[in-house]
């Protein structure tokens, strides 16, 4: 039994946060949320919205949010909420008035779908059926085909160079007008650096240079799977509104070669990229094989908490990876708070769940489940809690093992040598125990301009007391006090911060969420909360009902 294997099991440093079921009480009568995962219309052309309070005079820009909003083709139905085809929305503010109109997403995947009225681009949980027109021996050669990648990028609005991009994980990305969601281009990650795709949460330095991950491997190279850390240039003048020039400076081999880890973001201090090397799965065969079998790539995709959690530290600037690597218990991350370095430190937030199965639970058949079924579901998810986790920079040949060497004051987080190059790593909460009453949080935001890569004070997130969020969080990790917005029958999404034009303080601005009105007609709110006060300054109701959706972000307009 290896150093490694011995502390996680059974030392004492070992801490077992079971979230699922620590501190968490069953719940009952969740109301059923199926209205959230209907498929809806476009509305090209922006229409008014009714203000209640005020919008502050000085917000002017677009709100742009991204996410599923249509989940049937003809007779067909996609299985998994990730599924649907991307509608894309803006809300437009200026002279305290607001605006609203969406677009499908002009994708490949999309004009294929509506052109055949039925799926014929599988998706994460689907899988396209062969055509019912063929012949049977037809039918059957077909399921040997590879698998087509999806360019159905549902996800987020990114930036690079500049422009605006709406992004999923494969190797495709659209670049988007966000004054008229109009689909300017198709740009593909591979045509430029040898990877299978990116995440959909890259980093940005204060320069311009994004930085992003993604595997690479073939259908014949699948065990030979390489994790590459990708940089984009900022733009230049004279020069293409691509990724021209993006580069891999750093790949990693995946200790698992045909089965590398699942990543879904990554963190970035100022001098460092770090890949949190999770025990989520991929695997690469059943993926690639998929089709043949009628298995969509969910199916290939697994918990496996055999394996520790370890951080790989990438320097931003020799693109050498460290010498030492960091171990956690099993656990999984979706997304990162912030991530920085203090006094030989490395500070990482995230929000963190005991288990890495997350992905079953949104099944649509679950989220369209009402009654005892639908709180069975709910209640037997692992809740997502914010966690710090604490890595010593200095680590080398004379650090002593089997101390703590975080030393920093009023930390419970423990970072302890235990073999040459190995440091095992327990957490430290970001937050009070009030927090287990509402579920946890997702969607982590923060003042990113002013913070992002630095020392902060405060962290923005939705609620997770439903199957979606329920409720809006703002916490102070100065006494990790919480302030909540949270009204029945109301799912808020991602809280987006802007900071007003005055700014002195970290969070001297605004918080922007859409609220989505399940069991109101024709209502949906674009909700403005005060980000120092979290009280509720205005909203702007739109005459309309849309999904439930992902990310999105907010463009200054001059």
């Amino acid at each position: 039994m290896s150093a490694l294997t011995h502390l996680n099991r059974s030392s004492p440093g070992w801490k077992n946060t079971n979230y699922k079921y620590q501190n968490f009480k069953d719940v009952h009568g969740l109301p059923c949320i199926e209205k959230l995962v209907h498929s809806v219309d476009e509305t090209p052309e922006p229409i008014a919205t009714k203000i209640t309070g005020n919008i502050p005079l000085w917000i002017k820009g677009n709100f742009l949010r991204n996410g599923p909003g249509k989940f049937e083709i003809g007779r067909s139905s996609f299985n998994h909420w990730f599924d649907g085809m991307a509608l894309l929305h803006q809300f437009r503010i200026e002279d305290g008035k607001v605006t609203y109109m969406s677009r499908f997403l002009n994708s490949d995947s999309y004009r294929e779908n509506t052109e055949h009225n039925r799926i014929v681009v599988s998706e994460f949980g689907t899988v396209a059926m062969p055509d019912p027109s063929k012949n049977f021996f037809q039918r059957f050669l077909s399921r040997f085909e590879l698998p087509k990648p999806t360019d159905n990028a549902n996800v987020s609005f990114v930036q690079y160079k500049g422009d605006y991009y709406v992004s999923t994980e494969t190797n495709f990305m659209h670049k988007i007008d966000p004054k008229t969601l109009e689909t300017k281009e198709k740009v593909d990650w591979s045509k430029f650096i040898a990877v299978n795709g990116a995440t959909a949460h890259p980093h940005v330095d204060p320069d311009g240079t994004t930085y992003n991950m993604g595997n690479s491997y073939t259908p014949v190279s699948i065990y030979l799977c390489l994790l590459n850390i990708i940089k984009v240039p900022p733009k230049k003048e004279n020069a293409e509104d691509t990724l021209e020039g993006a580069t891999v400076f750093c790949s990693i081999p995946s200790e698992d070669k045909s089965k590398p880890s699942y990543y879904h973001s990554f963190a970035m201090s100022e001098n460092y990229v770090v890949f949190i090397e999770q025990p989520i799965k991929m695997d690469l065969l059943k993926i690639v094989t998929g089709k043949l079998c009628g298995k969509g790539i969910s199916d290939g995709v697994y918990w496996d908490p055999k394996h520790n959690t370890a951080f790989h530290v990438i320097n931003k600037h020799t693109g050498k990876l460290s010498l030492v690597k960091y171990y956690a218990k099993p656990f999984s991350t979706f997304h990162q708070i912030n991530c920085y370095e203090e006094n030989s430190f490395l500070i990482m937030d995230m929000c963190c769940s005991d288990d890495g199965q997350t992905f079953n639970n949104y099944m649509n058949q679950n989220l369209k489940k009402s009654g005892n079924a639908l709180d069975e579901v709910y209640n037997t998810m692992c809740k997502a809690f914010p966690c710090r986790f604490i890595l010593p920079l200095n680590v080398d040949s004379d650090t002593p093992c089997g101390q703590n060497l975080n030393t920093r004051l009023n930390s419970t987080a423990t970072a302890i040598k235990i073999d040459k190059n190995k440091v095992f790593c327990t957490h430290e909460d970001l937050h009070g125990e009030d927090l287990h009453e509402y579920g946890g949080l997702e969607f982590p935001q923060i003042n990113y301009s002013k913070c992002n890569t630095r020392p902060y004070r405060y962290y923005y997130a939705c609620g997770f007391g439903h199957m979606v969020g329920n409720s809006l969080i703002k916490i102070d990790l100065q006494g990790k006090q919480m302030k909540m917005w949270q009204h029945a029958g109301l799912y808020p999404s991602e809280p987006i911060f802007v900071s007003s034009p005055d700014a002195v303080e970290e969070d001297d601005g605004v918080i922007l969420s859409v609220v989505i009105t399940p069991n109101q007609d024709k209502s949906t709110i674009l909700l403005v909360l005060d980000a120092k006060t979290f009280e509720e300054l205005g909203r702007a109701e739109i005459p309309i009902n849309i999904p439930y959706g992902f990310h999105g972000a907010f463009q200054t307009t001059n």
